[in-house]
């Protein structure tokens, strides 16, 4: 039931994560604040398709 979803940051666009969520507990898109190595700080990231 696990799928692997991609993270990318809001500000740049850039998909820097990976991660694995439960779609049977969380049928919404993940949002997480994630470190951005091209802004150098924390960033909110959120799923994409």
């Amino acid at each position: 039931m696990r799928v692997i979803v991609t993270l990318a940051c809001t500000e740049t666009g850039d998909r820097n994560y990976t991660t694995t969520k439960n779609k049977k507990t969380h049928p919404q898109r993940i949002e997480m604040k994630k470190y951005c190595p091209r802004l150098k700080k924390y960033t909110l990231h959120r799923e994409t398709r």
